[in-house]
């Protein structure tokens, strides 16, 4: 028995290499990542919400008609993901409302090759805390025309050092993006193009360890604020050394 389970791991694996993982985003089967996040909301009361979020790898699989390694967050939400000399990049996703996955109409970057200073690309992002004070529903996220907005990131620096929860890492990257939303902010102003900013490390043998995201509201009727996720648990499972 343990002979056939062996030979299964083997199968297993040799099947995993035919896509190709990445150093600084791994996708590999058996890995897991917690991560804490902490949204500060500039309104009157400054509230603050924490949340938790858990992301495990479950390998490859070719349920969206391809190859590609297969990501699942607790919130429901899936996501299925490549690598090669380009980069990172998601092919499709599939939220708790979606029946089967949606595949990306073009392969949607998480990290663009080379990995160095300066490199630049363009990916769809939409408000993570934007929301109306009066009106429903509340969340900018959740309106019809903020649900996909063009953002562009750059890598800006490669050897940076980062300090978690989980532990210090080095020799990272640093992922900014900035995005445009078009926000009414009063009857004298009206309309104006209002920045989303994001800061994302990225980091060898591991991956995402911590994001900043700043949506800061100039607007009486949108609340703005800060979002911070870090890291807190990283986990690889060893499937051959649990025979």
């Amino acid at each position: 028995m343990r002979g056939l389970l062996i030979l299964f791991a083997v199968w297993l694996l040799s099947a995993c290499s035919k896509l190709q993982g990445d150093v600084y985003f791994p996708l590999q089967m058996g890995q897991s990542w917690r991560y804490k996040i902490v949204t500060h909301f500039e309104d009157s009361e400054a509230l603050t919400r924490t949340e938790w979020l858990n992301i495990t790898s479950s390998g490859s699989d070719e349920s969206t008609g391809q190859a590609a390694w297969h990501r699942r967050s607790e919130s429901g939400i899936e996501y299925w993901l490549k690598a090669d000399e380009t980069g990172v990049y998601r092919v499709a996703s599939q939220s708790p409302m979606d029946v089967q996955a949606q595949i990306d109409k073009e392969p949607r970057f998480v990290l663009k090759q080379p990995y160095a200073v300066g490199t630049q690309w363009q990916s769809d992002t939409t408000p993570y805390i934007f929301y109306r004070r009066n009106e429903f529903p509340p969340e900018l996220r959740n309106m019809e025309k903020y649900k996909s907005l063009s953002m562009t990131y750059r890598i800006e620096a490669v050897e940076q050092t980062v300090q978690t929860p989980a532990e210090n890492f080095e020799h990272c990257l640093l992922v900014q993006g900035t995005a445009n939303i078009k926000m009414y902010i009063d009857a004298l102003v009206a309309w104006r193009d209002v920045p989303m900013i994001t800061r994302e490390w990225y980091c060898p043998h591991v991956g995402l360890v911590k994001l900043e995201r700043e949506e800061s509201s100039p607007s009486k009727f949108v609340v703005g604020g800060k979002l911070s996720m870090e890291l807190v648990r990283h986990r690889q499972f060893d499937f051959l050394a649990s025979f």
